[in-house]
């Protein structure tokens, strides 16, 4: 003989009778009676805990170097200068002087 009570408690019917007597007589304050537990809704408490992890990612990097030769012409002319003499005989018509 089972009474459903309150979200699936179940008491007997005298239980729930002197369940009823015990609450008026902690009505009472001149009355030294203790009144039953209450049974409340569970509390929660929530922890987060944290776990880091170094995971290291290898990234492979490759430096290439590139040499431009890189050649300027340019053009310089080397003058060069030549000389020569030359030479003329004159002779004139009297040539008495010289002989």
């Amino acid at each position: 003989m089972f009474q459903e009570v309150n979200d699936n408690i179940s008491f007997e019917k005298t239980e729930v009778s002197k369940m009823n007597m015990d609450m008026n007589n902690c009505m009472n304050p001149c009355s030294n009676m203790v009144c039953p537990s209450v049974c409340e809704m569970p509390r929660e408490k929530v922890c987060h805990r944290y776990f880091c992890y170094d995971v290291p990612h290898i990234i492979p990097c490759n430096t290439r170097i590139i040499n431009h030769h890189i050649y300027k012409h340019s053009y310089i002319p080397q003058y060069t200068c030549c000389e020569e003499n030359e030479c003329c005989n004159v002779y004139e018509k009297e040539q008495n002087n010289f002989f």
